[in-house]
């Protein structure tokens, strides 16, 4: 996980000296919006007109925070309408790159090799993380948004003339609900077992495990009530944010990041809520465990220096979830 300086590429890990050993996220640049008609966004942002064939979505299928738009675009029947690329899973000293590896979808745009030379197109002179999910824009040639919650917001609206309008991942009458989830997720669970993976002391490991742990058992006593995350007769962008993070736990999460109090399947409501969502037509297509595993095992050498990728864990995800039992309104 490389940066750029002044449009200048610098192969280094996250400084976690400075900070007593514990992991802290990098900000996102990026913040445009889009909309129907080209007008600002929800808090003013500069407005592109959403139009099919204008976008292109720069993914990799490993990250959960790209696989979150990666379910949007899917269940927003938005495949034709915004073009895809996904790096290549592993991130070694050029970061991102493109590949022929199977799952991965070239550059269309510019035939490029690494995804930095895109944030490069957009701005020669950038300073700051080169991350995925990015949303391009081929007619002003720059990178719109980069950050993946706004991102999920934008493909959740911004193009209902030419996907599926019916779909709303985030309804106005259900907004603070979600905002007031995705919050607590975000921090404990999302981002919680990074904090847990790329601590480099004892203290700064143990305070985000215990945090994650207390929000796993809140989750869990709140799906043995109500079937998904906010009183919804449908799953909402809270529930897929979270999933992102529960699809990835036993196989990457537990033994990688040392979360091994519990794996997901030791919950009995929410594994079987993440095997519902998992079930939900075309989403199972958006998860690729090759991609997954060979990520994070091959890309941190940090953590694992062999470089070998677990074999396991042995799942089913396809048995009756038995979810529907339970009252989707509250």
């Amino acid at each position: 996980m490389g940066l750029l300086v002044d449009g200048q590429w610098q192969d280094k890990w996250y400084d976690t000296k400075s900070t007593g050993g514990s992991f802290q996220r990098s900000t996102t640049s990026f913040r445009d919006w889009i909309t129907a008609d080209g007008s600002p966004g929800p808090d003013g942002q500069t407005g592109y007109k959403a139009e099919p064939g204008r976008y292109n979505l720069y993914v990799s299928l490993a990250c959960p925070w790209a696989h979150r738009t990666l379910i949007a675009r899917k269940l927003k029947k938005l495949e034709d309408v915004i073009s895809l690329s996904v790096v290549d899973y592993h991130m070694g000293e050029e970061g991102w790159v493109f590949s022929d590896r199977p799952g991965a979808i070239p550059d269309p745009i510019f035939g490029k090799k690494r995804l930095y030379e895109i944030y490069l197109e957009a701005d020669p002179h950038y300073t700051g993380r080169v991350t995925v999910p990015v949303l391009w824009d081929k007619q002003t040639g720059t990178i719109v948004n980069n950050e993946s919650a706004e991102i999920l917001r934008i493909l959740n609206r911004g193009f209902d003339a030419y996907g599926d309008a019916s779909v709303d991942l985030s309804p106005d009458e259900l907004r603070d609900d979600i905002d007031a989830i995705n919050a607590d997720v975000y921090d404990h669970v999302n981002n919680g077992v990074y904090k847990c993976g790329f601590a480099t002391t004892q203290r700064a490991y143990e305070k985000p495990f215990e945090q994650l742990f207390d929000a796993l058992d809140r989750l869990e006593a709140l799906l043995s009530k109500q079937r998904y995350l906010v009183a919804s007769a449908a799953p909402t962008e809270a529930d897929w944010r979270l999933f992102t993070t529960l699809i990835r736990f036993d196989p990457v999460y537990f033994g990688h990041f040392k979360c091994n109090l519990q794996q997901i399947r030791d919950y009995p409501n929410l594994f079987k809520y993440m095997l519902e969502l998992y079930q939900v037509p075309g989403v199972a297509e958006t998860v690729d465990f090759d991609h997954i595993k060979g990520h994070y095992y091959s890309s941190h050498a940090t953590i694992n220096p062999t470089g070998i990728i677990p074999v396991g864990p042995k799942q089913d995800l396809t048995v009756p979830h038995g979810r529907e039992r339970l009252a989707v309104h509250q």
